[in-house]
């Protein structure tokens, strides 16, 4: 590489707000997950602040362990997943942990990589971002692997892997043309360009925007609601969505009306039906599934 190129990557990475990681000691916990609302919403936590939540293999390891957890819990009906500190929702793998690695090191690195991204995916229970600051790389393909995305209005999404002479592939080409017009996307992964969140919310990729002092608490607020409804048939539109992008048409409606008529034959319509009809409100169990 040529110093004029070196000089301008240089440029570049800096102007997207990357900085090297702080020489302070690793936390114990990689990842943090509590359990509020009466263990019915977890909130997991990136908690790597000093390196921006950098992404690496043990933090990768805990969080899938974290997800695993959650995924085992019945009484948790949703999720919700975000990163520590001020600055970033995480800024995707820890370019400083792979930096020495051999390629052996680098592709079973991104098997685990690959596991967490698909686990978010597979979770039954919904799981919202909360996303503040910067989601770069893989933290902006974890983002738009949940189910949506509620931003701060300091949250700054970027796809930068073609600086880094990669492609990106934890998700960026297959779900960013999902979230935003085709051509929108295939520009950002070309070009590393940033979209901020007021950008991200105009073209549909963001659903909601809040100051930062009240981004947990508004995600809260839906995950609550969300808790609120029956989680069966939570998870049934879950499905439904999810299993129908990309069908035909009847293809999709089919997957919706097994969905449909799963919940009709569950005891949550019964005890939704009396709720409504008694105008209270209704207490779903957790489910057994």
């Amino acid at each position: 590489m040529s110093k004029a190129t070196t000089k301008m990557t240089e440029t570049r990475i800096s102007r997207l707000g990357y900085r090297k990681p702080l020489d302070v000691p690793e936390p114990d916990q990689l990842v943090l997950t509590e359990y509020v609302s009466e263990n019915r919403v977890a909130i997991i936590t990136l908690n790597r602040p000093h390196a921006d939540n950098a992404v690496t293999t043990e933090l990768a390891v805990q969080l899938i362990e974290a997800l695993e957890t959650i995924a085992a819990r019945p009484s948790v009906r949703a999720a919700i997943l975000t990163g520590a500190g001020d600055r970033a929702f995480c800024v995707g793998g820890d370019m400083y942990q792979r930096k020495d690695m051999t390629k052996e090191q680098w592709l079973r690195q991104r098997q685990v990589f690959d596991r967490v991204l698909y686990t978010i995916r597979q979770l039954r229970r919904p799981i919202i971002a909360a996303v503040h600051g910067m989601a770069y790389g893989g933290g902006c393909e974890m983002a738009i692997s949940t189910d949506f995305i509620i931003a701060s209005d300091d949250a700054v999404f970027c796809q930068p892997e073609a600086i880094a002479g990669l492609s990106a592939g934890g998700g960026g080409p297959v779900f960013l043309p999902r979230v935003l017009s085709p051509g929108k996307a295939m520009q950002l992964l070309m070009t590393s360009d940033t979209i901020d969140a007021h950008e991200a919310y105009r073209l549909g990729m963001v659903n909601e925007i809040h100051p930062r002092a009240n981004l947990m608490s508004a995600t809260l607020s839906i995950a609550e609601r969300i808790a609120d409804n029956s989680p069966t048939a939570v998870q049934a539109v879950k499905r439904a969505v999810k299993l129908g992008q990309g069908e035909t048409v009847e293809q999709a409606i089919e997957i919706m009306m097994d969905e449909h008529w799963r919940s009709v034959v569950h005891p949550d319509r019964l005890e939704g039906g009396r709720a409504f009809v008694e105008f209270r409100e209704p207490v779903y169990p957790d489910p057994d599934f």
